[in-house]
């Protein structure tokens, strides 16, 4: 009896390899490369101090950041919650593909193939796949980690057509280890632009994988939404957060590609959209002042909507006053600015109280509410009907568990 238990006490005390300190060793990880690709960019001359150049930096940390510190939390509260993980890995695969890229040109065009590791680099230059594959998996997945049993079979074709796509890349760039220089002028790899020999069979695999990928993106985004309408309380604040942050993401994306990551605005907006989906999966996950949601939909909108307003106003008062005027640039100028600034507050109630009762029902109610009892209140003059009154006000508008009034004699 005593060998079985000190057997099985030795079974416990061994550590679990998906383990919080896992994560975090891996979040130190994450950071650890990021901090390499910049002295890496440094040695190799690539690292710029333009505005273009420190764009690129604060998206990379941004980036990172993000998905390392939701992913570690979100293990040490579920360490069995496979979302966790997954965001560690694309935290860690990106800049990875990063340093490998860098670290290869460095070897390859400035030191002509002498420093060490550099068929390592030349493998690790790939990275982003990896993470580019973990993405619908995470959506899919949201908030528990588990799907049920009919998405067994889709998931495993998907994995294997991903496992399929990184051996033949594996393949083609160790194909290319012989060279003299294994990259093409834009620094990738010759290989797996143009696939050959025993790897030709790469490109319709990368292909089918493609294809798979975006199929997978819309079929999770389909049954998250299917999920949404079917869900209530708790379950539909997650789902909520979940589209939140992929709305922002994608706007984000969007917008920096129309103004162009170099600009400053360009790179603020990139950044934002990388970080608000994994800190909206977090919040869902880990169920973070859920119900706040609403809230700050309704704000984002309000104000987004009164920016717009106003720009257009400034804009269209200073081609009015300097155009069809002929009043001075100047003077047009704080004509216009007088003008929109006497706007702000008129506008921004109007435009708040329309979200509101859009998108932010539970506010908008409280409101009426708050509005229909003031106004019953002066005509009123017997006290326990105002008491009453008061009660029923704030039992509709607040929902507390239990409320009371006391009045002094």
């Amino acid at each position: 009896m005593d060998g079985r238990g000190n057997d099985r006490a030795e079974v416990t005390r061994r550590p679990r390899l998906a383990s919080p300190t896992t994560a975090v060793v891996l979040g130190l990880l994450s950071l650890l490369v990021v901090a390499a690709n910049y002295a890496l960019q440094a040695l190799s001359h690539e690292f710029s101090s333009s505005a273009s150049g420190l764009a690129d930096a604060a998206t990379l940390v941004t980036y990172v950041l993000a998905f390392t510190a939701v992913g570690v939390v979100v293990v040490r509260r579920q360490p069995r919650n496979p979302i966790g993980w997954m965001l560690i890995g694309v935290a860690l695969a990106v800049p990875a593909g990063n340093d490998g890229s860098t670290y290869a040109y460095l070897d390859y065009t400035l030191h002509h193939g002498t420093l060490p590791l550099g068929h390592v680099a030349l493998l690790l230059s790939s990275g982003w796949i990896c993470a580019l594959a973990l993405v619908p998996l995470i959506v899919l997945h949201f908030p528990e980690g588990r799907v049920g049993a009919r998405w067994r079979w889709p998931l495993r074709a998907y994995l294997a057509l991903f496992a399929l796509a990184v051996a033949g890349t594996v393949g083609a760039t160790a194909s290319d280890f012989g060279l003299r220089m294994p990259l093409d002028a834009n620094g990738n790899v010759v290989g797996l632009q143009h696939p050959r020999g025993a790897t030709a069979w790469l490109a319709p695999v990368e292909f089918v994988f493609a294809v798979s990928l975006v199929a997978l993106v819309i079929v999770a985004v389909g049954f998250q939404l299917r999920r949404y309408h079917r869900a209530s309380g708790e379950r539909r604040q997650q789902l909520k957060w979940l589209a939140a942050g992929a709305a922002v993401c994608v706007a984000g994306l969007a917008t920096t590609k129309i103004l162009s990551s170099g600009s400053a605005i360009g790179g603020i907006t990139f950044c934002v959209g990388l970080a608000a989906l994994p800190l909206a999966i977090g919040v869902g996950i880990l169920r973070y002042r859920l119900y706040e949601i609403d809230r700050l939909v309704s704000r984002t909108l309000s104000y987004a909507i009164l920016t717009a307003l106003l720009a257009g106003t400034f804009i269209g008062l200073i081609a009015l006053t300097t155009n069809t005027l002929a009043l001075s640039g100047r003077v047009g100028v704080a004509a216009s600015t007088l003008a929109a600034a006497a706007l702000f507050n008129p506008l921004r109630i109007r435009i708040q109280r329309l979200v509101d009762r859009r998108f932010n029902r539970t506010r908008y109610s409280a409101d009426a509410t708050v509005a229909a009892f003031t106004a019953r209140l002066r005509d009123a003059v017997e006290i326990d009907a105002i008491r009453a009154d008061l009660l029923d006000a704030v039992n509709r508008a607040v929902q507390p568990a239990h409320a009371s009034v006391w009045i002094k004699p």
